[in-house]
């Protein structure tokens, strides 16, 4: 991807698009991917880097949601363990099983737990991972050798899916590219068209980095902004009610050695009435997350000094020696967009979604998880051709590959998020050794991947390479920190900018990294 040619397609193009995506999140991607698929004129614009908010700060699980079956939502739950099963087959070198724990220190748990699980199984049929079984204590601490032993009487362990989230947000925006959409980030929506009846027409956008603005008509404009589609509603109508209750949940980041098994750890039940993680990812240990009421949504939301409490106190009764808040690598933190309903706690709130018609030509699309994206991308573009009056065509995403696809990943080490571009990177570290080295010793990226981010990712800033292209910055925030400014000179270099612009990204990036940090 290009961005220079994805602006010149975008302010070049006379004609109208069939659809205008508003948001480059998980649910605007997934749209785009759909919309782009069945062979209409696609135009997505995000008004940050694509998976800047929400869609690159979730718990890094693709699963059926354990705890939606406590509450009863079978048919969410079916959906979910559908469109799993769906996510691994179509882009296995990011999405993979991954064994979890649940420890039990009262023997009756151990047959109620059992059972539910067994039941997750049965609900998932022919999109199963793997068998849940009752193990016994033993088997556990070799499972989970840092768990705490005292008091400890079996267990259950259970299959779902991990998946690298902001990795699969790019690959899903080049999916899109590669169909034939044009993608833009850094644009911003100002205003909407209008025609008569007040009908929605078209967008305003401005280009935050060449400063100018253009206009793209559209049969159906689509709000896929997330935690933000109800400033996108109020455009068009400023009187709209809000769709959005807004929560968020944070995540710490830990050495690998609080997890030093392979799988993962699940604890049942939580103050609050969650269900907390403590799983391996790229090598650390991410343990999350949090689920508090937020009345208005950040753009940059950090986790909070009660939140991180929480979930140190609530991982260490399970951990044999319980994290402190001098172990903590990183912090992040995300805002869910959950769809509003009448009273209740935002913990109590399934992952449902809706999709509305506010104004004529106007779709917004909420709510949901990063797991059924596909489905809801499906619905959505189903709902946008018949409010446009497109020629309908089906839906060829449930088997579609997702760019980057590759049978066997494993095989590519370091670079195995990359899938089928891995060569790509591997042959400029082999035409550059400067490129062939690791930007930190804590971390596994090299100097090659910030060429790649910025000529074929369209990656912007140093925080586009640290916090998403690579995920330096919630891994480690410190180890991210020191790589800024070797990452801003060979970004300059590419982008063609002075070393001015450099300092200044280093000194953005600072604050973002130090917002991440606990000292």
């Amino acid at each position: 991807m290009n961005r220079a040619e994805m602006l010149r397609r975008a302010t070049d193009r006379r004609g109208t698009w069939d659809v205008v995506v508003v948001g480059g999140g998980a649910t605007g991607a997934g749209v785009a991917v759909d919309a782009a698929a069945r062979g209409y004129a696609v135009l997505l614009l995000e008004r940050g880097d694509f998976g800047a908010g929400t869609s690159s700060r979730s718990t890094k699980l693709a699963h059926g949601g354990v705890r939606y079956l406590r509450q009863g939502h079978v048919g969410l739950v079916l959906g979910a363990l559908r469109e799993r099963g769906r996510l691994r087959r179509n882009a296995p070198h990011l999405v993979h099983d991954l064994a979890f724990v649940l420890p039990c220190y009262r023997r009756r748990d151990v047959a109620v737990f059992g059972l539910g699980l067994k039941a997750y199984d049965l609900l998932a049929g022919r999109h199963r991972f793997g068998r849940s079984r009752i193990i016994s204590g033993r088997e556990v601490r070799q499972l989970l050798p840092t768990i705490r032993a005292d008091g400890l009487r079996g267990g259950v362990v259970y299959h779902d899916g991990q998946f690298d989230d902001a990795r699969l947000l790019v690959h899903l925006v080049m999916t899109a590219a590669d169909r034939g959409a044009t993608v833009l980030n850094y644009t911003p929506v100002t205003g909407l068209t209008r025609g008569p009846g007040g009908a929605v027409t078209g967008v305003v956008a401005r280009d935050l980095e060449g400063g100018g603005e253009f206009r793209a008509a559209a049969r159906v404009v689509v709000n896929a902004a997330g935690p933000f589609c109800d400033d996108l509603r109020r455009m068009a109508d400023p009187a709209a009610p809000p769709l959005v209750a807004a929560s968020q949940g944070s995540h710490v980041v830990l050495d690998r050695s609080f997890l030093s098994g392979g799988a993962a750890l699940l604890i049942p039940k939580t103050p609050d009435g969650r269900v907390l993680f403590v799983i391996p990812w790229h090598g650390h240990t991410l343990v999350g997350t949090t689920d508090i009421a937020v009345p208005h949504v950040p753009v940059e939301p950090r986790a909070t000094a009660g939140e991180v409490d929480f979930i140190l106190e609530t991982a260490g009764r399970y951990l044999a020696k319980p994290p402190r808040r001098g172990d903590v690598l990183g912090t992040f933190a995300g805002i869910r967009p959950l769809v509003k309903r009448d009273g209740g706690s935002t913990a109590a709130l399934a992952r449902d979604h809706t999709i509305r018609s506010d104004r004529p030509g106007l779709l917004t699309i909420t709510g949901g998880k990063w797991t059924t994206y596909r489905e809801m991308a499906e619905e959505c573009v189903d709902r946008a051709a018949e409010l446009a009056g497109l020629p309908q065509r089906a839906c060829p995403t449930r088997e579609m590959r997702v760019h980057g696809y590759h049978p066997d990943a494993a095989g590519l080490g370091d670079l195995a998020v990359y899938g089928s571009d891995a060569p790509a990177i591997r042959t400029l570290m082999d035409s550059d050794p400067a490129l062939a080295g690791q930007l930190h010793p804590a971390l596994p990226y090299r100097a090659a991947e910030v060429v790649w981010a910025v000529r074929a990712e369209m990656a912007r800033t140093v925080a586009d390479v640290l916090a998403r292209r690579t995920r330096a910055l919630p891994l480690n925030a410190k180890a991210a920190l020191t790589m800024a400014p070797r990452v801003a000179e060979l970004m300059a270099r590419e982008l063609g900018r002075d070393t001015d612009w450099a300092a200044a990204q280093v000194r953005a990036f600072g604050e973002l990294a130090r917002g991440a940090m606990l000292s």
